[in-house]
């Protein structure tokens, strides 16, 4: 889950034959309060941008406990709802940048995680760098 500006908010990792919508309540508990600007840090996420993966019931009935609106595509048409959804896409080809969260090498999970992190970090350092010259 990446924020508007391309920061990995959270990381989770999963077997590769489970459905993305599934994995979701997880992923927003994993989602941490932000800082970084004057006043009270967010403590929730307002809005979600999402594919047609996360077009299923489950998944608007825990947005709408959580008080998030949503903007998912519907299954089996073209909508142009997630117009946003190039600044994931963005977040995933930096991450593949790196050899090795791009193909999970490790047996296990916590060593994969931590390079995932990892490089999650490098590239916040990297934009925030680039940002302040």
């Amino acid at each position: 889950m990446t924020c508007a500006n391309g920061f990995s908010l959270a990381i989770v990792l999963s077997a590769a034959n489970v459905n993305d919508h599934l994995m979701l309540p997880t992923l927003l508990d994993r989602v941490r309060p932000l800082h970084g600007r004057a006043g009270q840090p967010r403590r929730r996420i307002t809005t979600l941008i999402a594919d047609k993966g996360y077009d299923y019931p489950s998944v608007y009935s825990e947005l709408r406990q959580r008080h998030i609106t949503g903007y998912i595509a519907r299954r089996g048409t073209r909508d142009k709802v997630t117009a946003g959804r190039w600044i994931v896409e963005q977040a995933f080809a930096l991450l593949h940048q790196y050899r090795r969260p791009a193909i999970r090498w490790e047996r296990r999970t916590e060593i994969h995680h931590g390079f995932l992190d990892f490089a999650a970090a490098l590239i916040c350092w990297r934009r925030l760098s680039n940002r302040t010259r």
